[in-house]
């Protein structure tokens, strides 16, 4: 990997384009290196991954909403694929629905180092145009393989939200660079898509803080939408701001620390493999990544709660000793009273440690439905453990969370249970049971696993198998229309109805 110093250049400046970072990473995405056999498995487990999940949001509201904007946008040659659904629709549509059904239920893969992601938003926008170019499976392979390498390395070098940007701003690059690799365009091209494509994502974290909307799973759909576009203009010979990241009235000058602050970003050598990919993990529970090893901690202190005789309802209070990030975004320091409510909505309670700890502790386990529905969140012996769980930011935590050291990396917590009568329980976990360095690590039998299990009852059992040997095969797939899914009458019909729009 080479290391480079992206900085604010002033305009009078002398700084050649081969300079600029988004050239830089337009050359790795125009690299013709080959993807590391390693590297396509994982391609493989995050495409089914992300199956499961966006069928498990079929009839949800927002999910809802985007399929039938999409199914306005249907044409006669070529299209892509929408969830659920037949027929062939407009790429950048298919990616916006996709999109938004892949992240509606925070379920899917995550990385997590200066800034947060969640790669596998690559995946909605890449294959959407592979399957309206009628492309191939390695063709797709490559273009996914550049989209996770490019999120992964700005995520490692670029803190967005100590900004309050929030963290899609780093995916509509990395997907236009996913989209330039797999449609083996130059150098130049893509340098003018990463340019438009980051241009037009910036926005601010409005959308996960506070009284959370459905927008949070429509951001980076559209922007996946928006690399769609900006790839298709720069092909036509439209260019774009530039320098984007560096320029004086740029990027990290006005929308980040200030004109002062040289970041670090890794990117590939020449040649060098795009391995980024297995850097990510993915979830086994539905919520917000900060909270999959404390839901894992608090089945784990059930038991022990049980083994002594005890009970939640004799439990004063309950501290997690975590990071800074755990602390400020999910935890009691966000100072938001919606993570307290339990009329809030289901994006804010996947938000909240305190409400998720406290019914995975009651519970013993962690449903991607039943444990968010109103009733759960309002039964009243629930918001009362809910209220006595808060959470302090420890620094050993922090310095975990943000080591470069596999081995150490952590995004787990310290949790401190003190009861009624003044014993107390202690425990701790620092990485969720399904991390790769967890109890029971992902392997393609999990992913497997969680998309039977997501699928069931909602997508017909030969269609399930229909797409498992489909994408398990993606190598020799030469008609990716073989990845969509299409659920059962049932689904459709438990759909909700969307009113009328523009279109």
């Amino acid at each position: 990997m080479i290391q480079h110093e992206v900085r604010t250049h002033k305009s009078a400046e002398e700084f050649p384009i081969e300079e600029h970072l988004a050239y830089k990473i337009a050359q790795v995405a125009a690299d013709p290196v080959e993807v590391p056999e390693d590297t396509k498995e994982m391609i493989i487990n995050r495409i089914i991954d992300n199956a499961s999940v966006a069928v498990a949001s079929y009839g949800r509201r927002p999910v809802a909403t985007a399929r039938v904007m999409a199914e306005a946008h249907p044409v006669q040659e070529g299209g892509a694929q929408v969830f659920g659904v037949d027929g062939a629709y407009s790429a950048e549509w298919a990616a916006f629905a996709n999109g938004t059904a892949v992240r509606e239920l925070d379920y899917h893969d995550t990385f997590l180092a200066a800034e947060y992601s969640h790669p596998g938003d690559n995946i909605p926008p890449i294959l959407a145009v592979a399957q309206h170019k009628g492309l191939d499976g390695k063709a797709l392979i490559r273009g996914i393989a550049t989209g996770y390498e490019i999120q992964v390395n700005l995520v490692k070098g670029i803190c967005l939200h100590e900004w309050k940007i929030d963290h899609v701003a780093h995916l509509g690059p990395s997907a236009a660079a996913g989209i330039g690799t797999m449609l083996n365009l130059d150098v130049d091209t893509i340098y003018q898509a990463i340019g438009q494509a980051l241009h037009t994502t910036t926005a601010t974290r409005q959308s996960r803080k506070g009284l959370i909307s459905s927008w949070k799973a429509s951001a980076p759909a559209f922007a996946g939408k928006m690399a769609i576009e900006a790839v298709d203009r720069a092909m036509r010979g439209e260019g774009a701001p530039a320098p984007i990241w560096e320029g004086e009235d740029g990027f990290i000058a006005w929308m980040l620390h200030s004109p002062e602050r040289t970041y670090i970003v890794p990117l590939p050598a020449p040649g060098e493999e795009k391995r980024a990919i297995l850097d990510t993990y993915t979830k086994e529970h539905s919520a917000e990544y900060q909270a999959q090893a404390p839901i894992d901690l608090a089945r784990r202190i059930k038991a022990t709660i049980e083994e002594q005789g005890k009970s939640t309802k004799d439990i004063e209070s309950i501290v997690l000793h975590t990071s800074h990030h755990t602390h400020y975004v999910i935890g009691t320091g966000a100072n938001d009273p919606q993570k307290m409510d339990p009329s809030a909505s289901r994006e804010t309670l996947d938000h909240s440690i305190m409400y998720m700890f406290a019914v995975a502790l009651e519970d013993g386990t962690w449903h991607h439905v039943d444990s968010y529905t109103p009733e759960r969140a309002n039964r009243p012996e629930t918001v009362e453990l809910w209220h006595k769980v808060s959470t302090v930011e420890d620094p050993e935590w922090t310095r975990r969370y943000h080591s470069t050291d596999p081995a150490e990396k952590a995004f787990g917590a310290k949790a401190v249970i003190t009861f009624n009568d003044g014993s107390v329980i202690e425990d701790e976990m620092a990485v969720a049971d399904a991390h790769p360095l967890g109890a029971r690590p992902f392997v393609r039998e999990n992913y497997i696993k969680k998309f039977r299990t997501l699928a069931e009852g909602i997508v017909a059992p030969e269609e399930q198998e229909r797409f498992l040997t489909a994408v398990q095969d993606l190598e020799n797939l030469t008609d990716l229309s073989e990845l969509n899914i299409v659920v059962n009458q049932a689904a459709r019909d438990a759909a909700p109805e969307i009113p009328e729009g523009i279109f």
